[in-house]
């Protein structure tokens, strides 16, 4: 390992040579190792895996106590495990905060790379959230991530607390907070990445964070109803990724960073770019008819031309109220790899989406999440392909396929014209979790779609 080692203070004793570690009958050679590959070793295990460590020997008694990273995550599964479980959520609420909380009071460690809480929590543990924030600023984070998403059972209103960023504790007759740059409780110059979800935080304390955090690269924030205008613009920011997702009190938002190379938002109002010149990833839903997919494209017309990647939710859309809308895209040449979620009743032309990938020449992946929710699906005679050939697209994913019409419609375009397609991959996934759906569209896959598919090309079906 490169840089300063720093030896932590344990029970062992490595000047008595003469005494040896054993586990069983073999020879602790691990245990003889320098404290930082320890500490090392064990900040790239889970945390309570780290933590059990410390009943091995009085030499591990403290080294996990040091690790750099402490990852609160439990994981999905266990969050889908709590869902509508109200008694159940109470208690392993309860069993996480005090988890938290024994963890950051033993730690010993003066700096942390990474803090992550992830976990449904309610407004009672609005004081233990803030204490962990205290204790994460303390050691200058440089990743902090705060989930606390809700549930049905949950009221979680956690606001970020402003206080944390100023010397004296103010009380505002508004939601405005004013801010003093110069009077920080601690040194936020270390933060690389932030996301906060969940959390109410406001445009006051964002523009806090991008002011004083000059390393900052990554900025999220999900569901925060007291962001209303944000202006993510400096020349010196060093800002790569953004995510504004789900603020629906947001009515402007202006970008002008140099170094973005990643946008996600869900909200078009107020969508200024400017000064944009790394961006490549977007992601952006339009789901609202009264804003038109030409409008979608002039909002993104600084960038429209340099884009490798572009994930687009059309949740909702009417395209037979706009039936040219899609055959009016504007070029996107360096287009590498293309998302379109598609919310609608099931029977819709999907044959129209194709015409994203004639704006793209060179678009290499072409992902369809096709979220239908009506039955019976309709059917209608099949059209016959339009001949427009693709020289670049190699793989198709197709997700909610059932076996309709307009379903064999869009895969005869793309075994018709896409000249070096190598690999289509089929995904029965049904928005409504009924596995009888899901079967027979798995079925009609197999049976009727697979003998058409060339023997040169990969068939996935999942």
């Amino acid at each position: 390992m490169g840089g300063k080692r720093v030896r932590i203070h344990t029970n062992f004793q490595p000047n008595k040579r003469c005494k040896r570690s054993f586990v069983g009958d073999v020879d602790d050679r691990i245990s003889q190792l320098p404290d930082d590959i320890l500490v090392d070793i064990l900040s790239r295990l889970l945390l309570k895996e780290a933590g059990r460590t410390s009943v091995l020997s009085s030499r591990w008694t403290n080294l996990w106590k040091h690790t750099p990273s402490l990852n609160f995550d439990v994981g999905q599964t266990v969050l889908d495990k709590l869902y509508g479980q109200r008694e159940l959520f109470k208690r392993e609420k309860r069993k996480y905060v005090k988890w938290v909380n024994s963890v950051t009071r033993s730690h010993k460690s003066l700096t942390l790379k990474e803090f992550k809480i992830r976990f449904a929590l309610d407004k009672s543990a609005r004081k233990s959230i803030t204490r962990w924030l205290e204790f994460a600023f303390s050691r200058q984070v440089e990743s902090l991530e705060l989930d606390i998403k809700n549930d049905r059972h949950t009221s979680t209103d956690y606001r970020f607390p402003n206080e944390l960023l100023i010397a004296s504790k103010l009380q505002p007759p508004s939601d405005t907070v004013c801010i003093d740059h110069t009077r920080m409780l601690v040194d936020f110059k270390s933060l690389k990445e932030l996301s906060f979800r969940s959390v109410q935080v406001s445009d006051a304390a964002i523009d806090f964070f991008l002011y004083n955090c000059p390393l900052l690269e990554k900025l999220i924030v999900h569901h925060s109803e007291k962001i209303s205008k944000l202006e993510i613009c400096g020349s010196s920011l060093k800002l790569k990724h953004l995510e504004i997702v789900y603020c629906f009190a947001l009515k402007s938002l202006k970008v002008s960073a140099p170094s973005l190379t990643s946008l996600r938002v869900t909200s078009l109002d107020g969508l200024l770019l400017e000064n944009v010149p790394m961006l490549v990833d977007v992601s952006v839903n339009c789901n609202d008819d009264s804003i038109s997919i030409h409008h979608l494209f002039s909002l993104l017309s600084c960038c429209v031309s340099q884009l490798q990647t572009l994930c687009l939710d059309l949740t909702r859309r009417n395209f037979r109220q706009k039936v040219n809308e899609l055959y009016e895209l504007p070029k996107m040449p360096k287009l590498k790899k293309l998302v379109i979620v598609y919310c609608a009743r099931g029977y819709e032309n999907l044959i129209r989406l194709a015409s994203f990938i004639r704006a793209s020449p060179d678009l290499v992946e072409f992902v369809l999440k096709f979220k239908w929710y009506k039955l019976p699906r309709k059917d209608r005679e099949v059209k016959d392909v339009v001949k427009i050939l693709h020289h670049h697209l190699k793989v198709f994913k197709f997700c909610g396929y059932y076996g309709g019409t307009n379903d064999v419609e869009l895969l005869n375009y793309i075994l018709g014209n896409c000249v070096v397609l190598e690999k289509i991959i089929i995904d029965p996934d049904f928005i409504l979790d009924n596995l009888e759906v899901e079967e027979t569209g798995r079925k009609n896959a197999k049976q009727k779609f697979a003998p058409q598919v060339p023997q040169h090309i990969e068939l996935v079906i999942l």
